[in-house]
């Protein structure tokens, strides 16, 4: 590259502050990072062309990829306030320079990490210029020629480069475009070419809208012809791309069901020895791989037991979740194409089944002593297998996924493996959410088959019993207690008595599930058993005194405690006075790191025993309670424990439920804490898309116009756990909250606007109108605040457009308008403000309605489902908004607007509803 003008002096300083850059300490780091920054100020130009002038002249792999990847980063930084991008600031002249030293890169760069590195950076830049009105001529004339070379590396990164700019490829013919693709696709040298052409393929089809693809289908067959192609422990890359695909244009493969059909059943069941014969003594003999078979394989030839075989057996299981990934994202993108398709569920049902019981043999005793938040089997443990049962279940429905899962499970159940009867329990627990209304017409047949594992010999086992009644209890909620809490508690009470500490927490943890749906009379029969015996879980030195229970048993224990006193409400009283001093005694003495969890559980739990016990009986204690709640409120603030502001907060919520106004002396003490995270800012960081950036607790990061934007959502949530607990404050008290009615409307009504918190927005609106009522009965609403509320309110009517949304602040509305007086203490202003947003809203709504309507008729019944929540969401809009036209006394026509809605519905239900079950 000889014609790049950079003096010599400036290539040497850019070497040096490179090399500082990647090998120096923190300090000359910093002072090198300094150093660019400054560079680049004052001539951007030379000192950019300098390092992509290094980036081919280097002289090793590292510093070249290094000087690839702070170009790309430098060019496409994003700008701050006043100024361009580095890239918008570059002359005409050096742009080109820029661009024929990147080709002379992509083209003579001898180290394939290298030249990775330079198809990034080529195109970012064509990306970025194309966007901009500006093609890149040259680099589509030379990747075309790049693709017909001899030399397999040069082949592979012209793929590449049409994969990451399919814009090169568009403006071509369509056959054109094919040719190219699959000579790639077929390349008969190289298995990383025939990747790139692959992803090349996938990043057209995806640029094209759904006429287009329509006459590129021929490419899929090419696409699909790579998997038998390649080597068996290459094929988890392929099977990604394709899975890419899958999941955002899953049509295209419609056709090809038959022929996938063919060939993955043998990834994801592969034919493995039968092994050993088991024996009494030996139950399990292979101890190490699967012993799943049905109907049982034959067996196989001998297999050495030594380090090779394990390899092997490690890609193979990565093959086998790439198989599985694939045909589970297929199946959640389209369930209807694919509910039919004879052979397709048992399939995959079966190879998750199988990888299920898959759990190494020899874990049991450290699983046993293993904290289950700190338990090293963890990794070990078969999760994708399970959590792609789950997903196909929801996606498919019971009357797909059921039959096939239960061809299986009996046998599972009754296996001489522990392995598939832990696994066998751990697939009903997992299909339960998606096949919750057909399950329940079998029900009973599920609980006879479930109960028993109660007692079997293995702990794994009886911990999988719990789990799946616990599931069970949560997914078909109420109809299990109801009908079957007899049989679920002849099981589960004894659990509580388990000699191994996982399995008796567990059971205490399904207990919970089982209390969220249950009837108080339901729940009264058990009530003594069950505290007996958790409250010898709790405190086992009271009958024996060398018992030291695990720390993580008393804190599963405190919160099944808690949830059975909220669920058996004043019955529960009689068992107070045993309980509440042992959760007071955790509170005052818990005081280490390592009880931080135990102490805001014992906060939990009082608080809950509280209301449910009333506050007659709470009375005596309520203030020591509260003094000991003040202490740790106002202790040194711990930076490590993330827990405590969350369980004070709900704590002192619960507090204030069960004294009534009985609590309003100690306000001042909870509410600015209170307001402090009510008034809270969101927390967002911005990265650079190519920018390292650890996975941080508590933060999402979401891809936003070309930048990661990380959003802390565990600030999120206890800005909405704050408008919760204002909300329980201020009905609670009413009249007595009324000194800080002002306050909280000021941060209430721009809550109703918090955009990346739904939670937010949904606790403001059910918020306004009791502060409203608080202000009104205590003599401290203004007019102001009157006005400021209507208006925000009708502003966001008018503007939201997201009807779930829209019928809470529809209600709100209302709900306003009542406490104020109704219709009369409307002024005239408002009540235009509400006709013209609602109008707005009506003609919003009608053109969602016809557009939905023109769509293709497969379309519709292929996303019926998710059509019909929409729909279902606008109707409870619908009659929200008119309810409030008519309290308003609105003019006719929109009556008639709302009328003419209703009309425009789909009639999904009704027309695909008994074709298309499946749902659940």
């Amino acid at each position: 590259m000889g014609d790049v003008l950079v003096p010599a002096e400036i290539t040497a300083e850019v070497t040096q502050i490179l090399s500082n850059l990647v090998l120096g300490d923190n300090a000359i780091r910093s002072s090198a990072e300094q150093a660019v920054n400054d560079r680049l100020e004052r001539t951007p130009e030379l000192y950019l062309l300098a390092i992509a002038q290094f980036a081919t002249s280097a002289d090793t792999e590292l510093m070249r990829s290094f000087s690839l990847v702070l170009l790309r980063r430098l060019l496409f930084r994003p700008p701050s306030t006043n100024r361009l991008a580095l890239y918008d600031q570059l002359s005409a002249p050096v742009i080109g320079t820029l661009e024929r030293i990147l080709l002379h890169s992509l083209l003579h760069e001898p180290a394939p990490v290298v030249r990775h590195k330079t198809v990034d950076t080529v195109t970012d830049l064509s990306n970025y210029a194309m966007k901009r009105g500006r093609p890149w001529h040259a680099l589509q004339s030379q990747v075309f020629a790049m693709a017909d070379s001899a030399d397999v590396d040069t082949r592979e990164a012209a793929f590449r480069v049409f994969a990451g700019c399919p814009n090169l490829i568009m403006d071509l013919q369509t056959d054109a475009i094919i040719s190219i693709l699959q000579k790639g696709l077929q390349d008969q040298q190289s298995t990383e070419v025939r990747l790139a052409s692959l992803r090349a393929s996938v990043a057209f089809l995806s640029a094209l809208d759904t006429a287009q693809q329509a006459h590129a289908l021929a490419l899929m067959y090419p696409m699909l012809n790579t998997l038998p192609s390649v080597p068996h422990a290459r094929l988890p890359p392929f099977l990604s791309v394709l899975t890419e695909l899958a999941g955002s244009h899953a049509h295209l493969f419609r056709p090809h069901i038959p022929a996938l059909l063919a060939f993955l059943p043998s990834l994801l069941l592969p034919v493995v020895d039968a092994g050993p014969t088991p024996t009494v003594a030996r139950p399990n003999p292979g101890g190490g791989g699967s012993s799943f078979a049905f109907p049982p394989v034959a067996a196989g030839g001998e297999h050495g037991a030594g380090e090779g075989e394990k390899e092997v057996s490690g890609e193979e299981d990565e093959v086998r979740k790439g198989a599985l990934e694939f045909m589970t994202t297929l199946s959640e993108a389209r369930p209807s194409m694919l509910r039919g398709v004879e052979g397709w569920v048992n399939i995959v049902v079966r190879g998750c089944l199988e990888g299920m019981g898959e759990i190494p043999e020899g874990d049991t005793e450290e699983w046993l002593e293993a904290d289950p938040a700190e338990d090293p089997t963890d990794d070990s443990y078969p999760h994708t297998y399970e959590h792609s049962l789950d997903r196909v279940a929801c996606a498919l429905g019971g009357s797909a996924v059921l039959p096939p899962a239960f061809t299986f499970i009996p046998a599972m159940l009754a296996s001489h493996d522990w392995r598939l009867r832990h696994a066998g329990l751990m697939a009903i627990a997992a299909i339960a959410e998606g096949t919750s209304k057909v399950m329940e017409q079998e029900l009973g047949k599920i609980i006879e088959l479930v109960t028993p594992m109660f007692k079997d010999p293995h702990p794994r086992v009886r911990y999988a019993a719990c789990q799946c009644i616990g599931q069970l209890c949560t997914d078909l909620e109420e109809v299990v207690q109801e009908k079957y809490h007899e049989q679920i508690f002849a099981a589960l009470i004894p659990a509580l008595e388990a000699p191994e500490a996982r399995v008796h927490a567990h059971a205490a943890a399904a207990l919970i599930n089982f209390c969220e749906g249950v009837e108080r009379d339901t729940l009264i029969p058990y009530l003594d058993s069950i505290v007996e015996r958790l409250l010898k879980l709790l405190n086992p030195a009271a009958s024996d005194p060398a018992r030291q229970p695990k720390r993580y048993v008393q804190e599963q224990v405190i919160t099944t405690l808690a949830m059975v006193a909220d669920a058996s409400e004043a019955t529960f009283a009689k068992h107070y006075s045993s309980i509440m001093p042992l959760l007071l005694n955790v509170m005052q003495n818990a005081n280490g790191p390592e009880y931080r969890k135990l102490r805001v559980k014992a906060m939990e739990c009082a608080g809950l025993i509280a209301i449910a016990v009333g506050r007659d009986v709470f009375r005596p204690d309520s203030r020591t309670f509260v003094e000991l709640l003040m202490r740790i409120q106002n202790s040194p603030a711990d930076p490590n424990d993330t827990m405590l502001s969350h369980f004070l907060i709900a704590t002192w919520a619960k507090v204030c439920q069960a004294l009534g106004e009985e609590f309003e002396p100690y306000l001042p003490v909870v509410m600015p804490p209170l307001l402090r995270v009510a008034s809270s800012k969101a927390d967002i960081s911005i990265y650079d898309d190519d920018e390292e950036h650890e996975d941080r607790d508590g933060w999402e990061s979401i891809s936003m116009d070309g930048r990661q934007v990380g959003v802390k959502t565990s600030a999120l949530e206890d800005k909405c756990q704050a408008f919760e607990t204002l909300l329980i404050h201020a009905s609670t008290l009413n009249a007595r909250f009324g000194p800080y009615v002002a306050q909280v409307l000021e941060l209430a009504l721009p809550g109703l606007r918090f955009y990346i918190h739904e939670g937010v927005q949904e606790a403001c609106a059910m918020l306004i109108p009791v502060l409203i009522s608080c202000g009104k009965n205590s003599g401290t609403l203004t007019n102001q605040m009157v006005a400021a509320t209507l208006s925000q309110l009708i502003t966001c009517i008018g503007h939201e457009a997201d009807a779930s949304f829209l019928a809470s602040l529809y209600k709100c509305f209302l709900d306003t308008l009542l406490v104020l007086g109704g219709p009369a203490a409307l002024a005239p202003e408002f009540r235009q403000g509400i006709v013209d947003a609602t109008k707005r809203q009506i003609a919003a709504l009608a053109d969602r309605r016809k557009a939905r309507a023109a769509r293709p008729h497969h379309e519709l019944r292929e996303e019926r489902e998710d059509l019909a929540l929409i729909q279902e969401m606008e109707d409870f809009a619908i009659e929200d908004m008119a309810k409030v036209l008519r309290t308003v006394d609105a003019p006719p026509e929109l009556m008639i607007g709302v009328s003419s809605l209703r009309q425009l519905a789909l009639p999904l239900s009704e027309e695909w509803g008994s074709e298309d079950e499946g749902g659940s």
